[in-house]
């Protein structure tokens, strides 16, 4: 028998702390509520939990298992969700669900989760330990599901948010795989030509022209015995790979993240979209947190975690200091001019009619709509830009190669 803290309220809106003795969580929570209470936080005794948590610290095996796919975690939840709701027993639920997974990380993971489940822990506090497989975002749920008794309902929200979530998330990068795949086959086709065919023509036309070449033929003369002679090949194809290096070390500080993330936004084309994207994800993620009943101020440190940009990072923690002074979340996001007014103004609403939730899912719908129309318009603008660059690239090639030849021709015809 375990001691559980709780706060509720009763049926005149007073809240309640206590503490009531029970097997587990959930028969805590049933009990609250058999004596007309509705619990909002319930939680075991920390003296208690220490207690049980040091007795079982040799047996953990945290960090195992390895990262998961979302769309399996997705997967997971929603089938887990299922057999909440069709009344099955969790330990029994996770047992079924560890069975008929496929071997792998996510099997291996559910059956550390059954253990400790086993052993006497919480849903929530179990996933706690397996932090590769369960973020802060899936935790926080999970344990709101388990405080009000809903967690069918709640796995079932977070299998609607993780597939949007991805959804998005690969529309954006299926749209940037196209002008990769074009311009990364230009790159090396140009590589090829001036490391190996160019430099053929330039015995020839040292043979065949006496005086000074022209400006486009020398200056890609010039570039083809750097590539050819001088490992200008070796540093062309090193110089992503440099850049991507640079780029992680850069976001392994806060400062550079947030450098970075302001001059993404700024991009032209790519900036709105960007900032689109982001505004989407923390308001479907902080929307779906409050729903779940997550007290607003958690909600806002778990979104401000997740949120992917520092930018709004930045913005949801003014947005966190201004709610714990008791003043309003509208007023940060007016004052930060990072998002339009058309999400600050439908914020506002959302508080005044107590719906903050429903709104803010609303303008994660809307926004999801607009990334939809901008990820379009980007591609229709890519593919005349690739035309251009590459034809360019192509006719001066051309022209440096022919041009020579041109002024051969009209100097034999002037001789003769």
């Amino acid at each position: 028998m375990s001691v559980f803290q709780y706060e509720a309220l009763d049926s005149q809106g007073v809240e309640i702390k206590d503490e009531i003795d029970a097997l587990s969580q959930k028969e805590a929570i049933s009990k609250i509520k058999n004596m007309g209470y509705f619990p909002t936080k319930v939680r075991e005794h920390e003296v208690a939990k220490r207690a049980a948590a040091k007795a079982a610290a040799p047996k953990r095996r945290r960090g195992t298992g390895g990262k998961v796919r979302t769309k399996a975690l997705a997967q997971f939840a929603r089938q887990l969700s299922t057999l909440q709701d069709a009344g099955l027993p969790l330990l029994r639920s996770l047992r079924i669900l560890q069975e008929q997974q496929k071997a792998g990380s996510l099997k291996k993971i559910i059956g550390y989760v059954a253990d400790d489940i086993e052993g006497g822990s919480t849903l929530s506090e179990a996933m706690s330990r397996c932090p590769g497989a369960f973020d802060r975002l899936f935790v926080n749920m999970v344990a709101a599901g388990e405080t009000g008794g809903v967690l069918d309902l709640i796995l079932s929200r977070l299998a609607d948010f993780m597939e949007k979530a991805q959804k998005l998330k690969s529309r954006v990068r299926s749209a940037m795989v196209y002008p990769m795949v074009v311009l990364c086959a230009a790159f090396v086709i140009l590589l090829l030509l001036m490391k190996y065919v160019i430099p053929n023509f330039t015995k020839v036309l040292g043979e065949m022209i006496e005086g000074e070449l022209n400006v486009i033929t020398r200056t890609v003369l010039g570039a083809s015995t750097w590539i050819a002679y001088d490992f200008g090949w070796a540093i062309l194809l090193g110089f992503p790979f440099v850049i991507v290096i640079l780029l992680k070390i850069i976001k392994q500080f806060r400062l550079g993240r947030l450098v970075m993330d302001t001059i993404k936004l700024r991009i032209p084309v790519v900036g709105p979209l960007t900032g689109k994207t982001s505004i989407t994800r923390w308001t479907r993620t902080l929307g779906t947190l409050i729903g779940a009943g997550v007290p607003i101020l958690d909600a806002i440190n778990v979104t401000r975690e997740t949120a992917g940009n520092e930018v709004y990072a930045n913005m949801l923690g003014k947005v966190h200091n201004s709610i714990r002074q008791g003043d309003t979340f509208a007023g940060p996001l007016r004052q930060s001019k990072s998002v339009d007014l058309i999400v600050s103004n439908m914020v506002a609403v959302g508080e005044e009619t107590g719906d903050l939730d429903k709104m803010l899912l609303k303008v994660a719908d809307n926004y999801d709509e607009q990334v939809d129309v901008l990820v379009n318009s980007l591609m229709s603008l890519l593919e005349p830009i690739m035309i251009l660059v590459l034809g360019g690239i192509v006719m001066t090639i051309v022209l440096a190669v022919f041009l020579p030849m041109i002024q051969v021709i009209t100097g034999l015809s002037a001789a003769a």
